[in-house]
């Protein structure tokens, strides 16, 4: 089996990481079952490019990747790929699409629909309710002109969560097929950067965070649809309980965000202190670390399909803190593994105390988190949903008429 696989950015990108790790993983994970699976991606990182070889196959973890230049900032638009994809799409057995309201989406599916090749689509929660009401008309608009046709021609739409299902479909969307499967974390790779490791408290000693401080961590762009709005303020209520609390915000900016924040935190300085660290986008080693030697979790999003810093939070034992707009949400509720809470500065603020000061608490979360991720997120189990739902699709394919 061929699989052409089309994401707008891919690794080592790192500022679109949300859809980009995943997909990497799953496609590492089908190589190892003895799929060919091929990627064609273009060499955009955010707002800048990436220094890899264009044009030209490059492997990464077994993985065929082509990186195409991007010809215009709008619409992501790539002419090199525009042209891969008219030569090569025919020679494919499955066209899987990683991506809506860009080019890569509107081309995959026209060659794949051209060539009569059965193609899916991962919107990765990018057609969910908060996400549509963002630029809604714009959105409405694309979707009429191009979207529509592209989601009711694919075999099949996939979705992280049930939630997201359940808001294409109250969007009024057609689906042919929906298919609900997670992101996967690639287990192997975690326990081989732990098992590198030399010694404890890495990250606490680079941000010179004492022992006995507690410390909340998150991990995520640094975008408004994050709730940082809520965190902040909320974290001004519990530094007036807990003195020793920590709060560290990493991850990459988006369109300056980070200047915003900085601006939030200052409204708060008399309270909050020497508090809080603001901190750039933490991978490889520095993230494990901070996983590893963190207290608590928390990613209070306005919206959110599946969140992989908070799977990873989970695999490392932390209790997570999530609102009831997560995906990962009923899940999380199911199994004990944090607490959920509506985006709400008070709510945010009485769930973190609650776990800063109940240790057993804590550990019996982190305890259930690491069980859930091993038990439904792991990379291989993932791939082998998807493998299923490649065979189905190639085996049932019928040429729209």
């Amino acid at each position: 089996m061929r699989i052409l696989h089309i994401i707008p950015s891919y690794l080592p990108a790192r500022l679109a990481s949300g859809p980009i790790i995943p997909t990497h993983t799953l496609n590492g994970e089908l190589v190892k079952k003895g799929i060919e699976v091929i990627v064609y991606t273009t060499n955009l990182d955010g707002v800048s490019f990436l220094d890899v070889p264009l044009n030209q196959e490059v492997i990464i973890d077994g993985v065929k990747v082509f990186y195409f230049p991007v010809t215009s900032r709008l619409w992501q638009y790539s002419c090199g790929l525009h042209h891969a994809l008219a030569r090569n799409v025919k020679d494919f057995d499955l066209v899987h699409i990683t991506s809506v309201f860009l080019s890569a989406s509107t081309l995959g599916a026209y060659y794949a629909e051209k060539f009569s090749k059965p193609y899916i689509i991962s919107p990765h929660g990018s057609l969910m309710r908060e996400s549509l009401s963002r630029r809604s008309f714009k959105k409405q608009l694309y979707i009429l002109l191009f979207e529509k046709r592209n989601l009711e021609n694919a075999s099949a739409v996939h979705f992280l969560v049930e939630q997201e299902r359940e808001d294409y479909l109250r969007a009024g969307l057609f689906l042919k097929k929906g298919i609900v499967i997670p992101n996967g974390l690639d287990i192997e790779n975690l326990k081989s950067q732990v098992l590198s490791l030399k010694s404890e408290n890495i990250f606490r000693n680079q941000f010179r965070i004492k022992q006995d401080k507690k410390v909340i961590l998150f991990l995520g762009r640094l975008h408004p649809i994050k709730g940082l709005d809520t965190l902040i303020p909320a974290f001004a209520k519990v530094i007036k309980k807990e003195p020793g609390a920590v709060l560290v915000l990493a991850g990459p900016s988006e369109n300056n965000y980070k200047e915003t924040i900085k601006s939030e935190i200052g409204n708060w300085k008399l309270e909050i202190g020497e508090n809080v660290i603001l901190t750039d986008m933490l991978v490889g080693d520095d993230k494990i670390t901070a996983l590893r030697e963190s207290d608590v979790f928390i990613l209070p999003s306005y919206t959110e399909a599946v969140s992989m810093a908070t799977l990873e939070a989970m695999y490392f034992g932390l209790p997570v803190i999530v609102t009831k707009n997560s995906g990962l949400s009923s899940i999380i509720k199911r199994d004990g593994a944090g607490l959920v809470v509506e985006k709400d500065v008070n709510q945010v603020a009485e769930a973190v105390l609650k776990i800063l000061r109940n240790s057993e608490l804590a550990e019996k979360m982190g305890e259930r988190g690491r069980e859930l991720v091993n038990n439904e997120f792991s990379g291989a189990k993932v791939a082998e949903k998807f493998l299923k739902e490649y065979n189905e699709a190639i085996k049932n394919y019928e040429a729209p008429n």
